[in-house]
């Protein structure tokens, strides 16, 4: 029996995601309101760790190096401010969670490469109120 909050939940939940594991190379486009505009970031980098399964409040930690400086951001999934997300590799691993990465550099921060078709998802609005 679902509750009634779970009913509240289901029309915001996006269905149509990609399958998005920890050692994934993925492009994420956020939308970014400044005044009163509106643009769209993109960020990219490698996933770390995905959070709360598929639930409303799932995440992942994306991580990547800008001038030689470790960036991390955590996306919640089904946030309407996401406007597409991209699977663009697959690394093969063997954890759930690849936070030894931190500390890694070089080679050993490196993961090998999985055969992967590339996945693209937009989510588009059915309806736009302003």
């Amino acid at each position: 029996m679902a509750t009634k909050i779970e009913k509240f939940l289901k029309p915001f939940l996006k269905e149509n995601l990609p399958d998005i594991r920890s050692g994934d190379t993925v492009r994420i486009s956020q939308k970014i309101k400044e005044g009163d505009k509106e643009r769209i970031q993109v960020f990219e980098g490698l996933v770390l760790a995905r959070k709360h399964g598929k639930e409303m409040g799932a995440t992942i930690t994306v991580r990547k190096i800008i001038s030689g400086i470790g960036v991390e951001r955590i996306f919640p999934i089904h946030s309407p401010t996401i406007e597409k997300i991209e699977v663009l590799k697959r690394g093969e691993v063997r954890r759930a969670k690849l936070y030894y990465l931190r500390r890694a550099k070089g080679k050993r921060a490196k993961l090998k490469k999985k055969e992967f078709a590339e996945v693209i998802i937009e989510e588009k609005p059915e309806e736009i109120k302003e």
